[in-house]
């Protein structure tokens, strides 16, 4: 067995209503933070309120969007003068990526194009992060258990990282009632990312024992919880995917992901298109592409195997049957979400240099990445 490290946030609380305790554990960080939410402030109003009687002086900002650089500069400004002891973040994987950034450049000193990956230098901290607190409303990133934020950089038309160990959540608090009742249409597009992050680590060429052991017993559950949560509320089915998303989390910072995401930052960077409905639309071909190509498809054939299972199909036809049930379930294809054609090469080969390209079980080549967008428009 060859040598592995692995990495988790400082610790973990899981289950439903946990969530209460947010507020006192908090605290304990100091008197004041910044409290990162979605677009719709009424949502975080109850851990507002909570603090406040805690007795912390918090700021809120507001992440309505995808984390870009304009916004997390100006966020950054505001956040720098107020002086926080501490960053939360309640919301899906933006406001999560938005928070983890600020606790990250908050005590920088330099600027934040010191730190990101591609087009700025992707110098490591030079200053330890402020405590970071996660709490996901969404099943899909797996961000509070990982060590990057993911920033668009719109006159780039890329999506980078800002990565860094001590990036990791200080706390993450996963509270699947905090989940409940989530957009049908948010549902299936993060489902699919956390699906996505929990079979692509699987069949990684970096895959290790522990990235094994967390995404291998999740991918059947994870199928069959979405499915149901495509069908109707189910608050069993909303717990069983918090836990697929947190195991891809962790998995994906301590292993490998693959063509999916290596194709999704560059898509997120040129179109409007959320990530999860981008890695969604191209899970079912990328895994036929590596079902055909790959060198040893033992574990491809084993996903293909639990998606039969789940969606009532022949082994060789799950791949396709995965692209059709998501469609059917109102997933739209890559051209619905801004991607057009014409750009399918320049996409390819931009993804090429991508850090989650480097853990496809093989190295695609750019026609057939470019097949790929096709299969997947």
């Amino acid at each position: 067995m060859n040598g592995f490290s692995f990495v988790l946030p400082g610790r973990v609380i899981f289950g439903r209503g946990e969530a209460e305790q947010a507020a006192p554990l908090i605290r304990t960080y100091g008197p004041r933070g910044v409290l990162v939410h979605g677009a719709n402030p009424a949502r975080a109003a109850w851990l507002l309120d909570a603090l406040h009687s805690q007795g912390a002086e918090v700021m809120a900002l507001a992440c309505g969007s995808e984390p870009s650089l304009p916004m997390l500069e100006q966020a950054l400004g505001q956040a720098k003068e107020f002086g926080a002891d501490w960053v939360a973040a309640l919301g899906g994987g933006a406001a999560l990526d938005l928070g983890k950034a600020l606790a990250g450049l908050i005590p920088a000193p330099g600027g934040v194009m010191d730190h990101l990956e591609v087009v700025g230098r992707g110098l490591p901290l030079a200053a330890p992060p402020l405590p970071y607190i996660a709490l996901p409303t969404t099943a899909g990133t797996g961000a509070e258990a990982t060590r990057n934020a993911v920033i668009g950089l719109p006159d780039h038309g890329r999506k980078v990282s800002i990565r860094d160990e001590r990036m990791l959540p200080r706390l993450a608090i996963v509270d699947p009632a905090l989940t409940d009742h989530c957009p049908r249409a948010v549902t299936l597009a993060s489902g699919l990312d956390a699906l996505a992050q929990v079979i692509e680590p699987w069949i990684s060429c970096k895959a290790t024992p522990f990235t094994d052991a967390l995404v291998r017993p999740v991918i059947r559950p994870g199928l069959q919880a979405l499915k149901r949560l495509t069908e109707a509320e189910d608050s069993a089915a909303r717990d069983t995917m918090a836990w697929v998303s947190l195991c891809g989390g962790m998995a994906l910072a301590n292993g490998g992901l693959g063509a999916v995401h290596g194709l999704a930052g560059v898509i997120g960077g040129v179109t409007p298109a959320a990530h999860g409905a981008i890695c969604g639309a191209l899970l079912g071909p990328v895994l036929a592409l590596n079902r055909t190509h790959s060198p040893d498809s033992a574990r491809i054939r084993e996903v293909c195997c639990e998606i039969a299972g789940v969606l009532d199909c022949t082994t060789a036809e799950a791949p396709q049957a995965l692209t059709a049930w998501a469609r059917g379930a109102g997933l739209p294809g890559l051209i619905a979400q801004g991607l057009d054609p014409a750009r399918h090469q320049v996409v390819a080969e931009a993804s090429l240099s991508s850090s989650s390209m480097k853990g496809n079980p093989f190295a695609p080549t750019v026609p057939q990445l470019c097949d790929v967008l096709r299969e997947a428009s």
